[in-house]
């Protein structure tokens, strides 16, 4: 979990004053103090970490999903799309960055990586094969289960465009996710991190024994690390 580190400076003195490590803050606390406290010039991203009880490293352990966030994500996506030329038009106008085939995979293999969602159809998939192992361990390999290897590729794109986020558990059962923008209102951030905490709960594995939600987190890009009370995100 992010800890801001406390130093010099009138605004930082200002945020220590402000913020009890010691507490566990309701949802909306932890929202209202996050916007407050923030003193950049530029707009940063409220994240939320769970911390699972679950070991990733078994596969009936492994947490994962997508959850099209309400209010959006307020980051501008980069879509991908592999596909063949008859898609091209659709993949076009529907609002994808990037598409096509060998030409996508000759620039992922040469370390060209100029999107943040990839999606394909499912001819294609042998042929991103070729790529897998770097597009894996980055997230970006198109999944069926996360609706990215579909032949419904507009659809897909709009999804990835108004505020698709894709969850994965890490190492020591930690989900970390970005779900909106401090300048967006309290409502809606609470609406979005209401979604995610939703969508987690939903993809309890089969594996999971004891307690499952342990701790959730809420902190800012250059903020603190506020621990909340996961009721009142109900």
């Amino acid at each position: 979990m992010q800890q801001l580190k406390i130093t010099g400076g009138k605004k930082l003195r200002a945020v220590k004053e402000k913020i009890d490590r010691a507490k566990v803050y309701s949802a909306n606390e932890a929202i209202n103090l996050l916007k407050d406290v923030a003193f950049t010039k530029f707009d940063q991203t409220l994240d939320v970490v769970f911390k699972l009880g679950v070991d990733p490293r078994h596969s009936d352990q492994m947490v994962r999903g997508m959850i099209t966030l309400p209010a959006g994500t307020g980051k501008a996506v980069r879509v991908a799309v592999f596909c063949k030329d008859d898609k091209f038009e659709i993949a076009k106008s529907s609002g994808a960055d990037l598409f096509g085939s060998t030409e996508i995979i000759d620039d992922i293999k040469a370390g060209k990586i100029n999107f943040d969602i990839c999606i394909a159809t499912p001819d294609m998939m042998g042929i991103i094969g070729q790529v897998a192992k770097i597009l894996g361990p980055k997230g970006l390999m198109p999944n069926p289960k996360l609706g990215t290897v579909t032949l419904d590729i507009a659809t897909a794109i709009k999804n990835a465009k108004s505020g698709q986020v894709e969850f994965r558990v890490e190492k020591a059962g930690i989900i970390h996710a970005g779900i909106g923008k401090l300048s967006f209102s309290e409502k809606d951030l609470f609406s979005n991190l209401k979604a995610i905490f939703d969508a987690v709960q939903k993809a309890r594995p089969s594996g999971a024994k004891g307690a499952y939600m342990k701790q959730v987190f809420l902190s800012s890009t250059m903020g603190p690390s506020l621990k909340l009370d996961s009721a009142t995100i109900q």
